[in-house]
């Protein structure tokens, strides 16, 4: 088959997905976090780079007549990184360190009890949303049970004139789950 530009014109009928056309929403639980009203909305405007989740189903090697032979494993989930830019009123960089300071304080090594009521009352839900250059979603994912687990440094610099501020957060999370995959448990089992 001979390539031709028209025919790879023809296959990119939308001019390709931009990468810069994204918002992540997220709601900090709400358990303890004082001063964190106007983070949830604020973290929508204020994080300049995430990724669209990726996942590996590992494999299992099983040895037959000497033969290694390779089945489906489980799946893992990597860990997803937000970049978010710091705002004066560290608003958002405040949330998550108060988060994290609930999961496990800095001295006494302890949790704060509100964070094991519930269904994992320290955990949240989190989507990312993919947009089209007409401003449509077209494609979002739903991070389920998402909670920090790294919080960057900022760095500050007498020469970093012309700059503002960033952090990264490195979320853990359960799954995820996207609006174009069946998530149902609809698989029949095999009669013997």
């Amino acid at each position: 088959m001979a390539f031709t530009v028209q025919e790879f014109r023809s296959q990119l009928r939308y001019d390709g997905a931009r990468p810069n056309l994204f918002r992540v929403a997220m709601s900090f639980p709400s358990l303890s976090l004082s001063g964190s009203n106007g983070a949830n909305e604020k973290l929508t405007f204020m994080c300049r780079a995430a990724q669209l989740p990726g996942s590996t189903v590992n494999q299992i090697p099983i040895n037959y007549y000497g033969r290694e032979v390779k089945v489906w494993g489980n799946r893992t989930f990597q860990e997803w990184t937000l970049t978010i830019i710091n705002d004066e009123d560290f608003l958002v960089r405040n949330a998550f360190e108060q988060w994290l300071s609930g999961g496990n304080s800095h001295a006494g090594n302890l949790r704060d009890p509100a964070f094991i009521q519930g269904d994992g009352g320290y955990q949240t839900d989190a989507k990312i949303y993919q947009e089209g250059k007409t401003g449509n979603v077209i494609k979002t994912y739903n991070m389920i049970g998402c909670f920090p687990i790294d919080l960057s440094p900022i760095e500050v610099d007498w020469g970093a004139n012309d700059a503002v501020e960033e952090f990264s957060v490195t979320l853990g999370y359960q799954w995820f789950e996207s609006n174009t995959t069946d998530f149902t448990t609809n698989v029949s089992m095999i009669n013997p």
